[in-house]
């Protein structure tokens, strides 16, 4: 893949990067008139998704930073976004133009006030991983193998009028009205300043990886404060394949279930143990070793869950609670899903969407043990996302529903889900984290 050679940091350029993506997707929507007069509607609007996803993709990945992020996070929109948007965006998890080696090289003594061959035996400019807030590059020190993360220049700097640029598209695609919206774009906002400090990631890494570390089939690098900075993470470097990677392999359903149970075991132990989460569950964070076990090599986000959230959240898990309609309704205000100036029309129709959904999306914890391959299970879920994203009822009404710790929970758990279900997974104990 191409490298580049320098990064758009002044809020000029990137606004100007935005602008010429913007052209070029007027271009795509004349084309796609054209099309429609010649083409069914529906094959004219796949071509449309396809060039705009293309375009939109092509200008974040030369912005890089919060940008990109965003596009990583809305590939796990599986239900939301057309097939173009996902499988496009989907390559912002691992696969994106690194930098050059002499950028990677001035960066680094920026960051660190010297050269990489100055602290490190050897070091490889070449970068063997270019993700959306920096890229992974190999080194080593005292005949120990590492992996060090490099934060691409002018990233943290730019967040803020990164997301005031993105901010319009996320208000249009998610139903988010302007008044009230900005708890959640400032959570957004917080949790990507958290993401390039990577001071507080080495400091969340050694955490969990010690508090985790009995759980059985999980591995995490060893991490090296002396040879890490504010925009420097150094780690053992943990060979092993991407997760995606791994389930194109012919795996046995013995090797899939075993790192399945880990991967539920670590997230359910962090959510009801620690009350604290890796809050960007996406296969590029995974690894898979070859003695089958899951590694993880990312804690750049992640969630603290609030007592006064997660108590009414996980109670609305429960069937029979789902199930009273006086104990629901009072959780759902509890939640801030319902509000005290909602009209009878809203808290109706908020009621029952968040019945169905509660009523589906619970179900793995209704049971002691839980078949992750089921399609049925899944296509439900999806059949629901679509139901809602078409409904012209939820498009006149105020999107703003529930806390702001929804954001980044919600996305635990649907990527959690995702994952489990790439995995086919089966007979998953979903509460076997008490017996760690």
């Amino acid at each position: 893949m191409k490298s580049i050679n320098s990064i758009p940091t002044s809020k000029v350029e990137r606004a100007s990067k935005l602008i010429t993506t913007g052209i070029k997707i007027g271009v795509n929507y004349a084309k796609y008139y054209g099309e429609k007069i010649v083409k069914s509607d529906e094959e004219a609007k796949e071509n449309l998704d396809e060039a705009n996803a293309a375009d939109i993709y092509d200008g974040l990945k030369k912005l890089k930073g919060s940008a990109l992020k965003v596009a990583q996070m809305l590939s796990m929109e599986k239900n939301i976004l057309p097939r173009a948007y996902v499988e496009k965006f989907s390559l912002s998890q691992f696969s994106v133009p690194p930098l050059s080696p002499p950028l990677v090289v001035k960066t680094f003594r920026n960051y660190f006030k010297k050269t990489p061959t100055e602290v490190f035996d050897t070091f490889t400019t070449e970068s063997v991983n270019a993700a959306s807030i920096g890229q992974v590059h190999k080194a080593t020190k005292n005949n120990k193998l590492l992996a060090v993360k490099i934060q691409y220049p002018g990233i943290a700097e730019s967040i803020s009028s990164d997301l005031a640029m993105v901010k319009p598209i996320a208000i249009k695609m998610f139903n988010i009205k302007g008044e009230g919206s900005d708890e959640y774009f400032k959570e957004v906002e917080n949790k990507l300043k958290e993401e390039t400090n990577y001071k507080l990631e080495l400091q969340q890494s050694q955490e969990i990886a010690n508090k985790c570390s009995m759980i059985p089939n999980l591995k995490f690098p060893k991490y090296y404060p002396e040879y890490s900075s504010q925009r420097i993470l150094t780690m053992d470097w943990m060979d092993g394949l991407h997760l995606s990677e791994f389930i194109h392999k012919k795996n046995t359903q013995k090797d899939l279930n075993q790192i399945g149970q880990a991967l539920w075991d670590f997230y359910m132990y962090q959510m009801h143990v620690l009350k604290k989460v890796h809050a960007d569950p996406h296969p590029g964070n995974f690894l898979i070793s070859k003695d089958n076990k899951l590694v993880v090599i990312d804690f750049g986000c992640m969630k603290e869950v609030p007592e006064d959230f997660y108590v009414p959240y996980f109670q609305l898990a429960e069937k029979q609670n789902i199930n009273n309609p006086v104990f629901f309704e009072s959780k759902l205000y509890e939640l801030e899903i319902l509000k005290k100036e909602d009209t009878e029309q809203e808290k109706q129709f908020f009621k029952e969407l968040f019945y169905e959904m509660l009523s589906l999306f619970t179900q793995p914890f209704h049971q002691k043990e839980f078949d992750f391959s089921d399609e049925d299970f899944f296509s439900r879920i999806a059949d629901l996302g679509y139901k809602y994203a078409k409904s012209t009822e939820l498009k006149k009404m105020n999107g703003n529903r529930g806390s702001k710790h929804f954001l980044y929970i919600n996305r635990t758990f649907f990527g959690l889900y995702n994952l489990m279900h790439d995995l086919k997974a089966q007979k998953i104990k979903i509460n076997n984290f008490k017996n760690l």
